[in-house]
């Protein structure tokens, strides 16, 4: 008798398979994500805690920046809080919208741009900074809304789909 392979997804129970695309959706994004913001920051002369702390800041405020590694390890967990709470979002709504998984690739970019679009013009003017929020210049609007499609929406959305078939 030939031997069948099953693919993981055909294999794993549904909540499963779900915490992983979740999961590896997120750790895949949040990672992409950090390190091109790494790089940038690196370019700027600014250290990784520095940025790690940055993040910190979004719910601390201006304190992030006494509280060294602690608030730096902070910034790193909020980070990917995010992109695995982004991935859960596209992960429900490929549940609803089949469209979503089945042109992964459209559908991860349009994401990646309402994940810019929602983090820049509704998580930052609340978070403790409180700064008003005006449009960047043209060039790093282009870089930022660039990096969310591809190292955030189309991380995620490949990922779900690969779970999903």
């Amino acid at each position: 008798m030939g031997s069948i392979t099953a693919s993981p997804s055909s294999v794993l129970p549904r909540s499963s398979q779900a915490y992983r695309a979740i999961g590896w959706a997120g750790l895949l994004a949040g990672s992409l994500d950090i390190t091109v913001a790494l790089v940038e920051s690196g370019l700027e002369g600014k250290t990784p805690l520095h940025l790690f702390q940055v993040i910190a800041g979004g719910l601390l405020g201006k304190s992030a920046f006494r509280g060294g590694v602690a608030t730096a390890g902070l910034g790193a967990f909020f980070h990917f809080l995010i992109a695995t709470t982004a991935s859960a979002v596209f992960y429900l709504a490929s549940r609803k919208l089949k469209v979503l998984v089945k042109h992964p690739i459209p559908s991860g970019l349009l994401y990646g741009v309402a994940v810019y679009i929602f983090m820049y013009y509704f998580v930052l003017p609340i978070s403790a900074y409180h700064r008003q929020i005006a449009l960047p210049p043209i060039t790093k609007l282009i870089r930022d809304v660039a990096v969310h499609m591809f190292m955030v929406g189309l991380p995620i959305s490949t990922v779900v789909r690969k779970y999903s078939i």
